[in-house]
């Protein structure tokens, strides 16, 4: 079971650089089994082009290392907070894609300003504080999956629904059911983040998209009326 984990991981992490959304080393996947309470990450600091199946690094739910020759993404204590945190969450991605890192490094969130975004994310994909200096002297990746789950929460949004987030100063993380899904909602957030920021180019005074066509476009592909595409 742990083997096929893997070998779904390393696919799902070769997808990165595959799509653009990675330089070098700066970004990984991972995915859950709640069977076992397992999930397996990329190992830090490995490049792409050296990664085989057998390296991905096995994690508990209590941040323990169960397999693997490797140390594990130094990103895994975020990973860790949001899988314990939401159960619906089975795949997350954390890249340093360069628009959607602009909109974080900008300290902005990425409005919908058209039907693409509505069709994949409900409304803006919110950017968090900066952790602050005790945050991230104290445990920073850990805190900083600690702040996601909180503004979640606080804000009361639903993580299928708003599968990406945006830190503030460093870089996106989103989600999915798995780890391909996770990389597929990476690719749609990156999409998004590009088209805002030349939307804004274009027109500086540009709205949000009137909200009956952002939830047209949303409820369509989601939720219980949903129409868009094959019934299986």
């Amino acid at each position: 079971m742990l083997e096929e984990l893997k070998k779904r991981v390393y696919e799902a992490n070769m997808k990165l650089p595959q799509y653009g959304l990675v330089t070098f080393t700066w970004g990984n996947v991972s995915e859950i089994d709640r069977e076992t309470g397992c999930f397996a990450i990329k190992p830090s600091g490995v490049p792409y082009e050296d990664l085989k199946p057998e390296d991905m690094v096995i994690m508990d739910l209590e941040g323990n290392k169960i397999e693997g020759r490797y140390n594990p993404s130094s990103d895994t204590p975020t990973h860790l907070e949001l899988y314990k945190a939401f159960p619906e969450i089975g795949g997350i991605v954390h890249t340093h894609s360069s628009y959607a890192t602009s909109w974080a490094q900008a300290g902005r969130g990425i409005p919908c300003y058209g039907t693409t975004h509505a069709d994949y994310i409900y409304g803006e994909v919110p950017c968090l504080r900066c952790l602050t200096r005790e945050e991230i002297d104290e445990a920073y990746e850990k805190n900083t999956g600690l702040l996601i789950v909180h503004e979640f929460k606080k804000r009361e949004k639903d993580v299928k629904a708003v599968p990406a987030v945006l830190c503030k100063n460093h870089g996106p993380f989103t989600w999915g059911k798995d780890g391909n899904e996770a990389v597929h909602n990476a690719v749609v957030l990156e999409e998004c983040a590009k088209m805002a920021f030349r939307t804004e180019l274009i027109n500086p005074q540009v709205k949000p998209a009137p909200q009956e066509l952002q939830d047209k476009h949303y409820y369509r592909k989601h939720g219980a009326n949903a129409y868009y595409g094959q019934k299986a």
